[in-house]
């Protein structure tokens, strides 16, 4: 396709294209069965805070295909991209690409490609532009209707309480930080982050565990609901273990698999049928810790970049193709 066709908008979306980009995630999930954006992309559409670029492929009355460029962060821009399933095959994913590749390069920063699903148009066109697999997030299940909860073990001197927005959250944020200091995504999380979804529909402050040594907030499990059972006594919907962190002073502690254990007690006592989460496949603590309450793998999105060397820095872009 022509690079003139698509348009790049640096501040916040209108409405309108910000709704056509909800349908086209929409429509791109209902055909590949796997969402194209994550959620971050989805609160930035609109956020004028938010220092990205976004990239639009318009169609006649619609979007065939839209890029998200994160560019917040010195030497690592991010990215994630989806094409309309009706408009695939015609040149507009590889568009897109190129686009991002362009924004890119002109930080001085290397391409990765997210490919949610690892769906083969993605990854076919992610090996036309020369990108390997560097990195996987793992989609982990449990089937709730089948767990039994057991007597929640907690370090000596540690309690749980619930999260109190507004009271609670410099505290949360300060160990979120360190918790993920190296994660690329999570260790980000602002102020403004956390207000946004204490926003969101599905925020719940009950869901959202924390553990305190006295004064001294050591970790937290923040669960996400997006479903409840609608009849008396059958499990229905799903929760996820949307963040789960310690800190680093207190590892060593066993307070992961506590924090795991009492948020399955949490989405066990919702009536909820599926817990899940997301953890990335190397982290072998993690991983193991899940798998031994019964977690098992169910998918894996995976990131693809380029050779080492081939550029400067680094940049992720995710697309659903």
């Amino acid at each position: 396709m022509d690079d003139t066709q698509i348009a790049v908008v640096t501040g916040p979306l209108t409405e309108a294209d910000a709704g056509a980009v909800r349908r086209l995630v929409r429509a791109a999930e209902h055909v590949d069965g796997v969402a194209p954006l994550s959620e971050q992309p989805l609160l930035w559409l609109t956020d004028p805070a938010a220092r990205v670029a976004h990239l639009l492929v318009r169609a006649a009355d619609d979007l065939a295909g839209y890029a998200q460029v994160d560019l917040a962060v010195a030497g690592a821009a991010s990215a994630e991209l989806v094409v309309h399933p009706f408009a695939r095959r015609h040149g507009v994913g590889s568009g897109l690409l190129d686009r991002a590749q362009l924004l890119a390069q002109a930080g001085r920063r290397t391409l990765k490609v997210w490919a949610h699903g690892d769906l083969p148009a993605a990854r076919a066109l992610a090996d036309r532009a020369g990108l390997t697999v560097v990195r996987e997030l793992w989609k982990m299940d449990l089937d709730l209707t089948t767990y039994r909860t057991e007597t929640l073990h907690l370090p000596g001197g540690v309690h749980l309480a619930t999260f109190r927005p507004g009271a609670d959250d410099a505290a949360w944020l300060e160990v979120n930080a360190r918790a993920f200091a190296s994660h690329p995504e999570q260790g980000r999380l602002t102020a403004a982050d956390l207000a946004t979804r204490m926003n969101e529909p599905w925020f719940d402050p009950e869901s959202f565990l924390l553990a305190w040594r006295g004064a001294e907030l050591l970790g937290f499990s923040w669960l996400k609901v997006s479903g409840v059972a609608t009849d008396a006594g059958k499990a229905g919907g799903t929760g996820e273990i949307y963040a789960l962190g310690v800190d680093p002073s207190a590892r060593g502690l066993r307070l992961g698999s506590a924090l795991t254990r009492a948020s399955l007690d949490r989405l066990a006592a919702l009536g909820l049928a599926t817990a899940e989460l997301y953890t990335e496949g190397d982290n072998t603590v993690a991983v193991h810790t899940y798998s031994a309450v019964g977690f098992t793998r169910v998918a894996v999105d995976v990131q693809l970049g380029l050779a080492r060397g081939t550029q400067n820095s680094s940049s992720d872009v995710t697309m659903n193709l």
